[in-house]
């Protein structure tokens, strides 16, 4: 089980008034934005993990509400979140499936380059410069927040507001590596080493294992519908599958939790 230690009112008070943004990671990420969409360039890894979890999350979509692999728009008339959404690698597609997209980051540069993306593709997405904590609308029916969780401050505040945020029958996904020795030498020492990842892109102390987000999901009444791996086949690139000791994504809602025979 995922514990911490308890924290003191005072404590508790001030990681609420901090919020989910680290301002480092924030300055960090801001600095990538640039060359954000430039498939070799500093998230070359994400343009590659790319393909591997838009399909992931559209299976996810089909099954959850029961739709059609052959529709182009299966989120026609719903609403999408993406948390995390660096200059809007995942938004965009979400918004072509027909979501009316809200996409948020901590870095402001990485708004502005992700807006003017958009612009240049026709495509209407809103795109804010805040943390997940500075969200009041009314919930969405599907968030996904990817390579996101082990860069906040919290992750348990992080998710308090996730939940918030979404819909009784909604659908979340979240993507994050491992705490693995595998991740650790993949992820840090090799893909950060030798630059194929910016330095100190990762903390490894702050990977969240799947049974840990597990716990962190149960706390605010979620649970998982399906967790996948994500590994690197020197072959074809990233792919779904069942090994979760490098990365994995996982989809969650509240169904779930209220039937867990069901899982």
């Amino acid at each position: 089980m995922a514990s911490e230690p308890k924290l003191g009112a005072s404590q508790a008070k001030a990681r609420q008034e901090t919020g989910t943004i680290n301002p480092d990671e924030a300055a960090h990420f801001g600095a990538q934005a640039a060359d954000w969409w430039d498939p070799n360039g500093n998230s070359a890894m994400l343009h590659k993990l790319g393909p591997a979890r838009m399909r992931y999350i559209r299976e996810a979509i089909d099954r959850h509400w029961e739709g059609d692999a052959r529709v182009l728009k299966p989120l026609a008339g719903k609403r999408a979140l993406d948390i995390g959404c660096g200059a809007g690698l995942a938004s965009e597609p979400l918004a072509r499936m027909g979501a009316a997209v809200t996409a948020i980051d901590a870095a402001a540069e990485n708004i502005a380059v992700a807006r003017d993306h958009a612009s240049a593709m026709g495509l209407a997405i809103d795109y804010r410069h805040c943390g997940v904590e500075d969200l009041k609308e009314p919930a969405f029916d599907l968030i996904v927040s990817l390579e996101v969780i082990e860069h906040v401050t919290d992750p348990a505040l992080f998710l308090s507001h996730v939940a918030r945020l979404l819909k009784p029958e909604g659908l979340l996904i979240l993507s994050t590596p491992n705490r693995t020795p595998i991740s650790k030498l993949m992820i840090v020492t090799l893909a950060e080493g030798l630059g194929r990842i910016p330095k100190g892109t990762h903390d490894w102390s702050k990977f969240i294992r799947p049974e840990e987000l597990t716990d962190l999901l149960a706390a605010e009444g979620l649970a998982p519908v399906e967790t996948k791996g994500i590994a690197f086949d020197p072959r074809t690139g990233f792919v779904i599958g069942e090994s979760t000791d490098l990365n994995y994504i996982t989809s969650a809602t509240r169904a779930a939790a209220r039937n867990p025979i069901n899982r």
